[in-house]
C-alpha cells in the first residue's frame, strides 16, 4: 500500500521521559469527503506506533505508558470505512487500539502540540486506500488486475500524470585502491561486486517500470557517504550494496543481509539534524528555524523508522531468494551499523553474497554464470517487495508526513 502505507511503524519522541503512564482522555471521529480522522487527546508527552494488519483489514494504534480514560466512540452505522474500534491492555501498562476496517486505508499520523485550545493531541488519517468518487489515488491499482508474473505494475501512475519508474540504487561494494577481501585465488572483493551489480543493473533495466543506478560502474573509489548521498540525488525508492564476506575459517559459507542496526540509526539522526538544510529535506522540504529542532527530530524519526521497518521486509524477500543458491550463512536478516545503509529515507540493505575466504564460494563468485544467478535472484527479491509494497506516486522527500493538524 505504498511506502508509508504497507507495514507502518512511527515511533515519535516528544519531550523527556515520563514517570507516570499518561492518560488517554478523548477519541473522537471526523469524517470529510476523502478521510477518516480520528482525534486522540492525552494529557502528557508520548509516543505511539502506528501498523496495518490484513485478513481481516485492521489498524492497530499502540501507545506504550498509557491508559485509557474515556469511552471509544462507536462506528457510525453504514460507515464505508469503520466497522468497529476496541481497546485493550498489553505488555502490563500499554494501550491497543484496534480500528475493524471495511477496506484497507492508507493510514498517516502526526501529533499535534499543545495550545491554549487543548493539550497532547494524536491525530490519525484513514484514506481508503481506493480513492473515492474517481479520485487520483497514491496506491496503484490492486495486483489481482496485472496478470501473474506482469511487473508493468511497478511503475507508479495517478490519473493525468506521467508514470514514474520506481528507481532502484545499486552500489557495487569496494573499488579503486579498496580491493576488499581477496580469496586464495586472488579473486578480489571489488571485481565480484562490479560483476554481479552490472548483471543486476541490466536486469533491472529490463523490467517494466524499473530504472537502475549503478553507484560506481567501473573501478573506481567512492567513499562510504557519497554513495549514500550519489542514491539520494537520483530519488532511489531502494539501496541494495553488493558484498562478499570473508573470514579467517575458510568453511564458512553462505549468504546473508544485512540493514541498519537501530544504534547506527541513533547516531546518523544526530548527524542529519546537526544540518538544517539536509533536516528540511528530509521531511519534504519544511522550512525549520531556530525554535523547531524537537520538530525536526520528530520528523526525522517519523522518516527513519518507516525507512527502517521497509529496509527490513525488503532484505527478508531478498534473503529468501538467496536460500536457494546454496545455502545461507544467517537464516534471518542481520542488523549492522554500515554507513552505506544510514539513509534515513530510503531502504536500504546489504547484501553479502557468499564467502570469498571459502575456496568452494571463490569458485563459484567467479563463474559468471553464478553471478547471473545471484542478480536474479536479488532482483525476484525486489520484485516480490514492491509487488506486496508498491511504490508511492511521488519520489523519496515529497510527502512523507502531514505537518500540524486541526
Amino acid at each position: 500500500m505504498g511506502r508509508l502505507v504497507a507495514i507502518l511503524v512511527l515511533l515519535c519522541a516528544w519531550g523527556n521521559a515520563w514517570a507516570a503512564p499518561v492518560d488517554v482522555r478523548g477519541v473522537r471521529i471526523a469524517d470529510d469527503a476523502d478521510k477518516t480522522r480520528l482525534l486522540i487527546d492525552l494529557d502528557g508527552a508520548f509516543s505511539h506506533e502506528v501498523f496495518a494488519l490484513e485478513n481481516p483489514h485492521r489498524l492497530v494504534i499502540d501507545i506504550p505508558d498509557a491508559v485509557l480514560r474515556c469511552k471509544l466512540p462507536v462506528a457510525p452505522a453504514g460507515h464505508a470505512t469503520l466497522d468497529g474500534l476496541r481497546s485493550g491492555v498489553r505488555e502490563g501498562d500499554d494501550l491497543r487500539v484496534v480500528i475493524d476496517l471495511k477496506q484497507p486505508v492508507r493510514p498517516k499520523s502526526f501529533l499535534q502540540k499543545p495550545s491554549e485550545e487543548g493539550g497532547h493531541r494524536l491525530i490519525v488519517d484513514l484514506v481508503p486506500a481506493e480513492a473515492p468518487h474517481g479520485k487520483a489515488s497514491a496506491t496503484p491499482a490492486p495486483r489481482s488486475a496485472a496478470k501473474a508474473g506482469d511487473a508493468k505494475h511497478l511503475s507508479v501512475q495517478t490519473n493525468g500524470a506521467k508514470a514514474r519508474a520506481v528507481v532502484i540504487a545499486i552500489d557495487a561494494g569496494h573499488g579503486g585502491k579498496d580491493a576488499g577481501a581477496i580469496g586464495a585465488k586472488n579473486t578480489k572483493e571489488k571485481d565480484i561486486t562490479l560483476a554481479v551489480a552490472r548483471r543486476l543493473a541490466k536486469l533491472v533495466a529490463k523490467a517494466p517500470g524499473m530504472r537502475a543506478y549503478l553507484v560506481r560502474d567501473g573501478d573506481t573509489f567512492i567513499g562510504l557517504r557519497q554513495r549514500m548521498v550519489r542514491a539520494r540525488k537520483q530519488n532511489a525508492d531502494l539501496f541494495v550494496s553488493i558484498h562478499a564476506d570473508a573470514f579467517q575459517d575458510p568453511d564458512v559459507r553462505g549468504s546473508s543481509v544485512y540493514t541498519l542496526s537501530p544504534r547506527g540509526a541513533t547516531s546518523e539522526a544526530a548527524k542529519w539534524l546537526a544540518d538544517r538544510e539536509n533536516a528540511a529535506d528530509l521531511v519534504g522540504g519544511v522550512k525549520l528555524d531556530e525554535g523547531d529542532g524537537l520538530l525536526a527530530s520528530v520528523l526525522l524519526d517519523m522518516s527513519q523508522n518507516v525507512t527502517m521497518e521497509q529496509s527490513a521486509v525488503a532484505a527478508q524477500m531478498v534473503l529468501d531468494k538467496l536460500a536457494g543458491l546454496g545455502g545461507l550463512h544467517k537464516a534471518r536478516v542481520q542488523r549492522a551499523g554500515f554507513v552505506v545503509l544510514k539513509s534515513p529515507d530510503i531502504p536500504s540493505m546489504l547484501v553479502e553474497t557468499a564467502f570469498i575466504s571459502n575456496p568452494q564460494e571463490e569458485a563459484r563468485l567467479r563463474d559468471p554464470n553464478h553471478q547471473q544467478r545471484l542478480a536474479e535472484a536479488i532482483l525476484k527479491g525486489i520484485n516480490a517487495y514492491f509487488k506486496k509494497y508498491p511504490a508511492p506516486a511521488v519520489g523519496r522527500g515529497e510527502g512523507l508526513v502531514d505537518v500540524g493538524g486541526q
